[in-house]
């Protein structure tokens, strides 16, 4: 009898753990079909709607300020710049958010109402006409918005800042969670996503440029705002609509504490001495699982005096969980000696911004001086003119990766082409040349202002077609396409996985620096560059040196050139621990300068 109750209660025990093996492999495969190119229509849905939000705002926002509310026009540009910093500069407390608490997923989804809020309240301020001055057709003695009325614009301002904050630099990251980003699985994909990414937004910002600007210009700032506003609202709808197939990564906790306890369990341990075998240095995959899904850093010799942080003292060598402000993992260690390398090429990336910060404003100035006409009766709007721009990049996104890819992987072998440094190298020398070329434009437009005596006429429209302005615009999206996309994906590739969302926010906390440095910039030509030959004048553009300008921007970004490539030719890429071979042994994938993604064993 005994014999046979032990052996039915050894047959429901083993029902019972057969039950939890089943449960756990249905959960795992649920987890499986989660994320994939099925939840690409949903987030790119949601990050086209607000492209095309965002960019309808701010392509010709220099427009309404200086016609509608009346402002000078370095003033204007640099609320432009300052607005645009401040929005760059929430990225990183939205990065910290979703990182620590709240993850990607309800980041994304709470910030896009807060910027559905500021959209809403400058389509209100546009429509009710005590919130904007008179007109001023002539800009000679204008009466310029009242503190009420800019005091509403500037709420507008602040929100959607603030919900832009979220949105950037969890977006991308959210996008990049959906698919196999390890080594492995990058090296095996067929496209990259990064260069896709950066396509569906020039598409949504190429029909913002032409269908919002030119309603804005021609119908009204009620309906140029509203249609953004209504895009804005859809952009929700359909990111939260796809929430059931999202891969939602759990937050790991304040990356910026882990770092902090790296550093302040490094000082406690100054006096410490280094084991000469780095395996002596503390380790514990429990403890770092949650942080190094796809792979643990693998411990390297640089910032040596990091290393004390995981010296195993005697009273520690007993302490399960050890006390993380007095000792810290290799993996730990190496997420912050990740990010310092990084310091200094993202550093780069900030002057390169301070040169290009106002020059879309002051270019909108030019155009609307120029001969604008496409037919008798049809005239560009001046902000559309960032189309050209639009549609250089897109082309030369598909012709980088159908044609140069190619070419380029038969002489160096990278999977890539060429390394993510020395595309954003490309990038930062074709935007000098670019620059160059606006100095040029700018003197033959005044000349042919000099020539028609319509230097002092600011509404005057000068016999020199707009289409002069091209060139610019055009290198400008060459230059992105090897710019932008390869710091952006230098951020993300080279950062540890538990920090992408706050390295993807240290990209646009570059932009914001390097906006508020523009602003720094702007204000000080104005101020001393003289009263009668002012280069940046206020009202008339003809009588300005907006060219010595553009000179000063070159000159700065042939130094910032020169920086960048000595810290390119020192940049070391992070190793990663992603598996174990047959013998157990660690595999490694080390990212080196042959190519961003290299994966070798150990």
């Amino acid at each position: 009898m005994g014999r046979e109750m032990e052996m039915e209660s050894l047959s429901v025990s083993a029902d019972a753990e057969k039950g939890m093996a089943e449960k756990q492999e249905m959960e795992t495969r649920k987890e499986r079909k989660l994320g994939g190119v099925k939840t690409m229509p949903f987030i790119l849905g949601n990050e086209i709607c607000d492209r095309f939000a965002s960019t309808g705002f701010h392509a010709n926002i220099i427009t309404y300020l200086t016609q509608d509310l009346n402002m000078p026009l370095v003033p204007a540009s640099n609320i432009l710049t300052n607005f645009a910093a401040t929005s760059s500069f929430t990225a990183l407390i939205g990065a910290l958010i979703a990182d620590s608490f709240a993850g990607r997923f309800w980041t994304i989804t709470f910030a896009s109402i807060i910027y559905e809020l500021g959209m809403a309240t400058i389509t209100i301020s546009a429509i009710i006409p005590r919130l904007h001055p008179p007109p001023c057709p002539t800009q000679l003695n204008c009466i310029q918005a009242s503190s009420t009325q800019l005091t509403v614009f500037y709420l507008a301002l602040l929100l959607t800042s603030l919900g832009a904050g979220g949105i950037r630099p969890c977006v991308v990251a959210f996008a990049a969670d959906q698919f196999d980003m390890t080594k492995v699985g990058v090296a095996g994909r067929t496209w990259n996503f990064f260069n896709w990414y950066y396509f569906c937004m020039g598409l949504a910002t190429l029909t913002a440029l032409t269908v919002v600007v030119y309603i804005q210009d021609n119908v009204g700032w009620g309906w140029g705002f509203g249609l953004p506003t209504i895009a804005m609202a859809l952009s929700v709808v359909a990111f939260v609509v796809g929430s059931p197939l999202y891969n939602k990564l759990k937050p790991s906790g304040s990356p910026l504490v882990r770092l902090a306890q790296v550093v302040v369990a490094a000082v406690k341990k100054r006096k410490a001495s280094l084991p000469e075998d780095p395996k002596l240095l503390y380790r514990n995959h429990k403890l770092d699982a949650a942080i190094a899904i796809q792979g643990r850093l693998v411990h390297t010799d640089q910032f040596k005096w990091l290393d004390k942080a995981a010296v195993i003292t005697t009273d520690e060598s007993t302490s399960d969980p050890p006390n993380l402000w007095r000792l810290a993992t290799v993996h730990r260690i190496e997420e912050l000696k990740s990010i310092i390398r990084m310091l200094p090429i993202w550093a780069a990336g900030i002057l390169l911004v301070t040169a290009s910060s106002h020059q879309h404003s002051f270019t909108v100035q030019q155009a609307r001086t120029m001969n604008r006409h496409l037919t008798p009766t049809f005239e560009i709007p001046p902000a559309s003119l960032s189309i050209f721009g639009i549609l250089s990049m897109l082309t030369g996104l598909v012709l980088y990766e159908r044609l140069l890819v190619p070419f380029a992987r038969r002489f160096t072998k990278n999977p890539s082409g060429i390394t993510c440094l020395q595309r954003m190298g490309v990038g930062f020398a074709i935007n000098i040349l670019a620059t160059l070329v606006s100095s040029l434009i700018e003197i033959r437009r005044k000349k042919v202002a000099a020539e028609h005596n319509l230097l002092d006429d600011p509404t005057a429209t000068i016999p020199f077609s707009v289409f002069w302005l091209v060139p610019q615009f055009w290198l400008h999206g060459i230059a992105e396409v090897f710019m932008s996309v390869g710091h952006l994906e230098f951020m993300y590739d080279q950062s540890p996985e538990s920090l992408r969302s706050t390295a993807t926010a240290l990209y646009w906390l570059a932009i914001s620096m390097g906006n508020y440095v523009g602003t720094l910039m702007v204000s000080l030509v104005h101020k001393y560059s003289g009263k009668e030959h002012n280069w940046l004048p206020d009202r008339n553009l003809n009588r300005g040196r907006l060219e010595r300008y553009y000179w000063l921007v070159s000159g700065i970004q042939v130094l910032n050139l020169v920086y960048y490539v000595v810290c390119a030719w020192f940049y070391t890429y992070k190793p990663l621990e992603e598996e174990k071979d047959d013998e157990g042994e660690p595999s490694s994938s080390t990212l080196s300068k042959d190519g961003c993604e290299d994966t070798k064993t150990a």
